[in-house]
């Protein structure tokens, strides 16, 4: 049974960071791509950034220099840093995994974890 636990959202001011992380279990992380989504109130979910079995990594423009993904295959955990938080980051924060041959935007979700950037 496959299950992405999110953790580490929160509250915090204009240009603070905070550290998301994604424990998986249940499927073999090596083999997965791993990715956060996020969605604001009223908006469709939206990818943010993603990192293959082979670490390579993408990210919206939106976040770009901004926030960095990470994995840690011994632990089955994936990271986000997010630096320099702006109001408009503001949203529900998903993990996802797809194994390998499953579309972006399909695979696994977790139950997400809410980030909120506001004076």
């Amino acid at each position: 049974q496959v299950q992405l636990v999110e953790s580490g959202g929160g509250l915090v001011q204009p240009g603070e960071s905070l550290r998301l992380s994604c424990a998986a279990s249940g499927f073999i992380f090596d083999i997965s791509t791993m990715a956060w989504y996020r969605q604001a109130p009223g908006k469709q979910r939206d990818w943010a950034a993603s990192i293959t079995p082979g670490y390579s990594e993408n990210y919206a423009d939106s976040v770009k220099g901004r926030f960095t993904i990470s994995r840690d295959n011994a632990k089955n955990t994936v990271y986000l840093q997010m630096n320099g938080l702006k109001p408009e980051d503001t949203a529900v924060y998903y993990c996802n995994r797809r194994g390998p041959g499953v579309l972006p935007g399909r695979g696994d979700w977790g139950q997400g974890t809410q980030v909120t950037v506001s004076s």
